[in-house]
């Protein structure tokens, strides 16, 4: 792996991997560690169950997480990205005002706790496993996949640090994002997302296809599930765009009920139409977060209300 400087100065995966850390943590892993041309140990990125590996090594290692498993096919997440935007978010969010222990030592009054959701938690579980191990944030997961929603809940219950501190809710409309899932009296410090990119089956092969050929340096003809990904993880009727929109059109709706609405933008081209939508429903202010991780650059929307 080549040294991700690139990423937000607080991410424990700056830098190589430290395979004889992750391998003594969890050694299961050790029979898929190699070294690349350069000598340097890696592991076969193409290799799903090497990937599936190399995240169970980096959750017990540097999250605590004793017990995480995901169903067969379902998305495996590249976990220094997925805490990137938790880092970021952090900072948007103003560590300070939220810290819930930053002030006690002091004889101060403890500040009132962060609530995040996590719209579209998926059965992996991640953002909320990191934004509550790095920063004490309290969480609620929706999700519109009864399966990812339970596997969620495992992953929660057989991790002590973990219990009691998030809360997985099933979405029955899959069209709507905030309703039936936000209670009326209900708030929240800051709502995260990672929205389906691809509007089809097709759109979504070809976009792992390209994501394959990228990593290996070649063209890849033959889509291997590696980090995998089920329908509603990867696609939805109008691709990233649509999803977004109704997103930001539903938001106003709850512009009492959250601080900050964020969520990835996979596609440059869809700011355009994004600010204008922002726009449209009045929004007090919105920002763009860049980040890069690698070769690969990506971007928080974020946008607010202010009565």
């Amino acid at each position: 792996m080549a040294e991700r400087s690139e990423l937000h100065t607080r991410n424990k995966h700056n830098g190589q991997y430290d395979f004889s850390l992750l391998t003594e943590n969890y050694p299961p892993l050790r029979k898929f560690v190699l070294l690349n041309p350069l000598g340097i140990q890696t592991i076969d990125f193409f290799n799903p169950h090497a990937v599936k590996a190399l995240n169970k090594a980096l959750l017990i290692s540097y999250y605590g997480i004793r017990y995480w498993d995901i169903p067969r096919n379902y998305l495996c997440p590249p976990i220094p990205g997925r805490a990137d935007y938790v880092h970021y978010i952090a900072d948007l969010i103003d560590l300070e005002r939220v810290s819930n222990t930053a002030n006690e030592e002091n004889g101060d009054k403890p500040k009132r706790q962060c609530r995040c959701l996590d719209i579209g938690v998926g059965a992996n579980c991640i953002y909320p496993i990191i934004g509550h191990v790095e920063y004490g944030w309290m969480f609620v997961g929706s999700d519109i996949d009864p399966v990812s929603i339970e596997n969620a809940r495992k992953i929660v219950t057989c991790n002590p640090v973990l219990a009691h501190k998030i809360d997985l809710r099933l979405q029955k409309d899959n069209r709507r994002i905030f309703d039936g899932i936000i209670a009326p009296d209900e708030y929240f410090d800051v709502t995260i997302c990672n929205p389906p990119f691809h509007s089809s089956k097709e759109e979504a092969e070809e976009g792992t296809l390209r994501k394959l050929s990228s990593l290996k340096g070649e063209k890849v003809k033959k889509n291997k599930l590696n980090f995998g990904g089920n329908a509603n993880e990867l696609w939805c009727e109008g691709g990233e765009l649509h999803f977004l929109l109704n997103m930001i059109s539903e938001s106003r709706k709850y512009r009492k009920n959250c601080g900050w609405f964020t969520s990835l933008v996979s596609k440059e081209k869809n700011l355009d139409k994004l600010y204008a939508k922002l726009k449209a429903v009045h929004v007090s202010e919105y920002k763009i977060i860049r980040m890069c991780q690698g070769t690969k650059n990506s971007r928080i929307l974020a946008w607010r209300f202010l009565e």
